[in-house]
């Protein structure tokens, strides 16, 4: 079960409707109570809200390069640093590398390239 499926069914719940059968609850079911249909909004707010921040961070996922967040190998680091010392700037490097300039620009600082 995924967000969307949870977030109907509780949805459905909040507004004292039965998920799988369509029907009312009855005004004496415990799903009609005022705590329990606070208690149950406050879960839908909760979801939506979880729902949104895994769509902004798969949207920034989309947008990062092909190798952010990945570990760093030997030749990978043999060549930024020839690629470094060559001169060329971090941008150009991150560009290579697929990666963000902040890791270029972190890993540079690992191998003492750059000092803050």
């Amino acid at each position: 079960m995924d967000i969307k499926q949870s977030l109907e069914i509780i949805n459905a719940l909040a507004n004292g409707i039965d998920p799988h059968t369509g029907e009312e609850y009855s005004a004496d079911s415990s799903y009609q109570h005022p705590q329990t249909v606070r208690a149950l909004f406050m879960a839908v707010e909760a979801m939506e809200q979880l729902k949104e921040r895994a769509k902004k961070a798969e949207d920034r996922q989309k947008r990062l390069p092909g190798n952010a967040g990945k570990a760093w190998e030997a030749d990978e680091d043999q060549r930024l640093l020839t690629a470094f010392d060559g001169g060329k700037s971090i941008k150009e490097i991150a560009e290579e590398h697929q990666r963000t300039e902040s890791a270029i620009f972190s890993r540079l600082m690992i191998h003492d390239k750059i000092k803050l």
